[in-house]
């Protein structure tokens, strides 16, 4: 999966959780659960939504390693 696949996945589950998060304007390095206010609940059903969009099991030791951007696309990359 190509960065810019992983990105638009990413942001396809975020704007089906909270339609305000623009992915964009977060920095490679910024926690996105503070950047983008998401609670734990939020979060989780970031972590679901990326593993039905990618049939990528994710187990929940993993979700820390979602929480940036530069995070997602090393995970994904894989």
């Amino acid at each position: 999966m190509s960065p810019a696949d992983i990105l638009a996945m990413a942001a396809e589950v975020l704007a089906g959780i909270a339609p305000e998060a623009d992915l964009a304007t977060v920095g490679d390095n910024e926690d996105l659960r503070e950047a983008l206010d998401l609670d734990s609940m939020d979060f989780m059903n970031f972590v679901i939504g990326l593993h039905q969009k990618s049939g990528r099991e994710i187990p929940d030791a993993d979700a820390p390693r979602l929480a940036t951007r530069r995070g997602l696309l090393a995970y994904f990359a894989d």
